[in-house]
């Protein structure tokens, strides 16, 4: 007897909404549903609420049909074909929320669907339903506006960590807005898009307006002789190139666009955050940025200077679209290696080479002149008498070990010293060896999200900001509990176990105001 594998519809919706893990998602989701329907306008609103976020949004598209709608609460019912959403995973994000209202005008039909509580039901184990009623068709006036009451959006809406500059950067490189698509087609459809938050969420300015499309800086070709640093500003485009690739069973195309930079041209781009995180090379699929391939840059060339996007409808991407799955597949093997040989070209170019040699020169200058006003400063440190003052972990220890000779017996030493590692020291206290972490403020601990594990010890300069330390004993540390006892040189912290860590500053005297801030407090 034959039997059909059975798929439990309620785990498979709780299943894709809960991939669906950064709430900005809502925004990725809803631009690109927006430009598949042909809308040349989209408006996204975000208010923040006790219970999660509202979200609205407008586009002024094709609308839906029933089989549309259809497809928009349906799992794995897309009419896409090859596109990123043709597994109808997307919109599934909005199921974690309280209530789901869709408004969609088509030349076909107006229909209004409503889903009550489908986050709420999913995790009861039940299939939340929705229910549809169409009224007369109005020509003319076609689009669709979904509103999601309660979004559960966890910490990603919260006024800390969404800001219009957060959302800017994540537009034009996690969504449809950073496409570079145009670039190739010269009929690509412009889409604009306006972000509106709540003043509780940014009041910083009323809303955020910008289109479908990634500019690049202007060229510069030429150093900039006059500046200290020349090659800041050099940029160089490297034009749309499509690339036809034969692999075991089939043919692909690449469609490949970048450019090379200095620090000035880079930050030029809408960038937020660190640099590292977002240049280099990323694959892409309908020309939204999906995941770096770094490693096809030459090991000589630091990816930094490097943007360029590699875009493959034939990749195939994971459930929440954060990451390619088919890497053991022949057409993403070919892709690397077409890639890879592609920038190496680039790194073969002579004006790369000529950007490198501009940087290295200017370096070269910059710490001569650097060393000679840095010894000419400590010079006159030492004749005037001061102190010298730590800046980081190697002259943390040089002051102990200062202070160690001018005691009488020495109390701690250092025997070994691994500035890069987790536990940076290790000493000798009173004959025994101690682990110890080295800052040079206290709270560079807590800043750098070291543990507690195997430290026995924390050596710094100074105790740091005592806000800093009050907020962590407020809200914890890396899921623990923590005290602070300046005035017993100690911390108390509590995960599994209770443990008492020893503060040894240097600088005391100067602490002393803060450590009272922090214990009266």
């Amino acid at each position: 007897m034959r039997k059909n594998p059975k798929v439990n519809e309620v785990n498979e919706f709780l299943e894709i909404a809960s991939d669906f893990e950064d709430p900005l998602e809502v925004i990725r989701e809803s631009l690109s549903n927006a430009y598949d329907a042909n809308a040349s306008n989209v408006e996204i609103e975000i208010r923040s609420r006790e219970m999660g976020s509202d979200i609205i949004i407008d586009d002024d598209g094709d609308g839906m049909n029933q089989r549309d709608l259809e497809s928009f609460f349906d799992l794995g019912n897309s009419r896409k074909t090859d596109s990123i959403g043709y597994k109808g995973h997307g919109t599934k994000i909005f199921y974690k929320s309280d209530r789901i209202v869709v408004n969609t005008a088509s030349d076909e039909a107006n229909l209004r669907a409503e889903m009550d509580k489908p986050w709420e039901k999913l995790n009861q184990r039940e299939l939340p339903q929705y229910e549809v009623t169409e009224t007369p068709v109005r020509k003319g006036n076609t689009g669709t506006r979904i509103r999601i009451r309660n979004f559960r959006s966890g910490q990603g809406f919260d006024p800390e960590s969404l800001t219009y500059n957060k959302i800017e950067h994540y537009l034009k490189w996690k969504t449809i807005a950073g496409s570079t698509a145009y670039l190739f087609d010269d009929e690509d459809r412009e889409m604009n898009i306006t972000v509106k938050l709540g003043d509780e969420i940014d009041d910083s300015r009323q809303k955020l307006e910008t289109t479908t499309r990634f500019k690049f800086p202007d060229e510069q070709l030429d150093p900039d002789m006059s500046s200290e640093f020349p090659a800041e500003r050099m940029c160089k485009h490297y034009k749309p190139t499509e690339v036809e690739v034969e692999y075991e069973g089939g043919t692909t195309t690449l469609q490949i666009v970048g450019m090379v930079g200095g620090k000035a041209a880079r930050n030029e781009l809408p960038t937020y955050g660190k640099h590292s995180a977002q240049f280099g090379v990323w694959l892409a699929k309908d020309h939204i940025k999906v995941e770096r391939l770094n490693e096809a840059i030459s090991h000589d060339n630091e990816f930094l200077h490097f943007f360029f996007v590699v875009n493959c409808q034939d990749i195939e991407l994971s459930a929440n679209r954060e990451s390619i799955r088919n890497k053991s597949s022949p057409v993403y093997q070919r892709l690397t290696e077409e890639a890879e040989y592609y920038l190496s070209k680039v790194a073969q170019d002579p004006w790369f080479k000529e950007y490198l040699e501009t940087r290295r020169d200017a370096e070269i200058k910059r710490r001569a002149r650097n060393r000679r006003s840095s010894l000419k400063d400590r010079r006159e440190r030492i004749e005037s008498g001061q102190a010298l003052e730590p800046t980081n972990r190697t002259e943390v220890l040089l002051t102990l070990e200062r202070a160690n000779s001018k005691s009488d017996a020495s109390t701690i030493t250092v025997e070994d010293f691994e500035p890069n590692a987790d536990v940076h020291a290790i000493v000798r206290q009173g004959g025994k060896l101690r682990n110890a972490a080295v800052h040079h403020s206290l709270t560079d601990h807590f800043e750098d999200d070291l543990t507690f594990e195997e430290v026995d010890l924390i050596i710094c300069w100074e105790y740091g900001d005592p806000t800093t330390l009050r907020e962590y004993e407020r809200t914890g540390y890396l899921g623990g509990e923590i005290e602070f006892q300046l005035e017993s040189d100690g911390l108390v912290y509590e995960d599994d176990g209770q443990s008492f860590i020893e503060i040894l500053c240097l600088n005391q005297e100067s602490d002393k105001v803060t450590q009272q801030a922090v214990i009266s407090d």
